[in-house]
């Protein structure tokens, strides 16, 4: 199946990701106030394009299936992780002005020119392929810390966010759907599904690595 087979291939940025300072840090309840102040706000640009990207893989691809997948994505983005970040922006004191003056990191940008990419030279399936590394990393990783929490207040409702049940069997959901497209594909749109996961898996390890190091353009 398509999904196993991507894990498996993309399984050193997985473990890279679980084993990241940035979530070691939130784990403990250690992370520097400015690093998650930092993944936020890129976070916010990265959260704004998934949701766009959500919208046009619906458009452009002929599968209800897709459409229906990419409609119900949207709509618990935007209820769901979009709505938090926005409290915890308050809570954060990061104000519009903050936002609009804090670049884009490199990171950021290239994982989102990424994801376009893939819908662009590809196809909608490949671009759903390239999209699911995102949820189902945050999935696995919420699963994996929520036994133990975080004594942080703000970083344990970060890791609540994603370890619900909900989040799990929407999960699966997209799992599904991918695993029957890759098998109704050709073998390149194959290959194409299969590197846009591990991009995209490798840019999630680097996402990390951009917040635990404030990247910047210099």
């Amino acid at each position: 199946m398509f999904t196993a087979l991507a894990r498996e291939k993309a399984n050193r940025y997985w473990e890279g990701s679980f084993q990241h300072p940035f979530i070691q840090q939130l784990h403990e309840g250690t992370l520097a106030p400015e690093i998650f102040r930092y993944y936020l706000i890129q976070d916010r640009y990265y959260l704004e394009h998934f949701g766009k990207l959500y919208q046009l893989i619906g458009e452009q691809s002929d599968r209800s299936e897709i459409k229906a997948l990419m409609a119900t994505n949207a709509e618990h983005l935007a209820l769901g992780e979009v709505a938090i970040r926005k409290n915890f922006f308050e809570e954060l004191g990061i104000t519009e002005d903050e936002i609009q003056n804090t670049a884009i990191a490199p990171t950021a940008y290239h994982y989102v020119s990424h994801m376009y990419r893939q819908l662009i030279e590809g196809t909608p399936n490949v671009a759903v392929a390239g999209m699911l590394p995102c949820a189902w990393l945050y999935q696995e990783i919420g699963t994996r810390l929520i036994e133990k929490g975080s004594p942080h207040a703000l970083y344990q409702r970060w890791i609540e966010t994603y370890a619900g049940e909900e989040s799990k069997e929407a999960i699966q959901v997209e799992r599904n759907l991918l695993d029957q497209l890759y098998n109704e594909s050709s073998s390149d749109e194959q290959e194409q599904m299969l590197a846009a996961f591990v991009i995209s898996s490798q840019m999630e390890y680097a996402f990390w690595e951009m917040a635990q190091t404030l990247e910047t353009w210099d």
